[in-house]
């Protein structure tokens, strides 16, 4: 009786011990997500789809900027000798002079005190875009020295387009530093703004730099490039047999060389041109004509020296970079 009573005592104790365990551990327990949760978010996005995203805001309009210790740090991260003076000059345009002196004189300051004491890029822009067509042109001329005048210039004409600039000045992060009375900062704006940052360059450090400059930012937007897709040429045919006829070789003659489907939906023929019993190109093409026009693409590329299987540009650095290391590791 006694042992009976002592083990339904300690089982009723053992109960009531785990009850108050289970107890405090419901009480502990924490819901993930809150209950007023669900709906915030459902109204947050009934709100996004009415009014759509907020619209962007320029990188100086966020926390945590120092215009000064950014554009310090575009420099060094360029490994360029910026003159910070002339670098800051580069990024004003006049746009945002104008809209900052619109929104000054709106607010009601006078037109003496609101006058901002700034420069904008207009020359240092004007000499940048001047040193860069000239330095691409004697570039595509040493480079490519068979390649006509209208070749170099729809070369130049396509490396300093709004859209090839536009995407290297972003990569390189001109775009937050550039103040523009627009955001995001349209193509022509930084079109001038990097040509003015290549003004300030070349006035800092010298053309020796702002060519280094254009040869490793703009000059390699030309890899993978097609030359016809850069310069239209309407009757290369034509071109080429004008070309030959420079060079004294004889007029090429086409000839079929082989095809596949004839008479399927999606035919394919390869036609060669050869010249003195010498083959010169061969294209392929959906038709006869195609096929010859391409082939003389092919041809045209050979004699420019613009082939897939061209040696690759020289994008080594310059050499007095290049001599104290080579010293150092020899001298270890």
């Amino acid at each position: 009786m006694a042992s009976g009573y002592i083990l339904n005592r300690g089982a009723i104790t053992l109960g009531i011990h785990c009850q108050r365990v289970c107890r405090n551990i419901a009480v502990s327990q924490v819901r993930e997500k809150k209950r007023w949760m669900k709906a915030y978010t459902h109204l947050m996005d009934r709100k996004l789809k009415l009014e759509g995203p907020p619209p962007p805001k320029p990188r100086c309009q966020q926390p945590n900027w120092d215009y000064h210790t950014e554009v310090q740090a575009f420099s060094i991260r360029l490994h360029e000798n910026f003159s910070l003076d002339l670098l800051k000059m580069a990024f004003i345009n006049p746009c945002y002079l104008q809209a900052e002196q619109k929104r000054r004189q709106g607010l009601g300051v006078d037109s003496e005190a609101s006058a901002l004491v700034l420069k904008d890029n207009i020359e240092l822009s004007k000499k940048g875009a001047g040193f860069t067509k000239s330095f691409l042109t004697d570039w595509c001329r040493a480079s490519f020295p068979s390649l006509p005048s209208e070749g170099v210039e729809s070369i130049v004409g396509h490396l300093t387009s709004l859209a090839v600039v536009a995407h290297v000045a972003r990569n390189l992060g001109i775009e937050d530093l550039t103040m523009s009375a627009e955001f995001p900062v349209p193509d022509d704006v930084l079109h001038s703004t990097f040509m003015a940052v290549i003004g300030a360059l070349q006035e800092s450090s010298g053309a020796e730099r702002m060519g280094f400059f254009l040869r490793d930012f703009l000059i390699t937007q030309l890899i993978g490039k097609d030359l016809f897709d850069m310069w239209t040429v309407v009757n290369p045919m034509g071109l080429l047999v004008d070309e030959l006829t420079k060079r004294n070789v004889p007029l090429p003659e086409p000839r079929l060389i082989r095809s596949a489907g004839a008479s399927t939906v999606l035919p394919l023929y390869f036609v060669g041109l050869y010249s003195d019993k010498k083959l010169l190109a061969q294209g392929p093409g959906e038709t006869l004509i195609a096929a010859e026009e391409e082939a003389a693409r092919v041809a045209l590329r050979k004699l420019y020296g613009y082939a897939e299987n061209r040696k690759p540009f020289d994008f080594s650095p310059p050499q007095q970079h290049q001599q104290p290391l080579i010293q150092s590791v020899s001298s270890n």
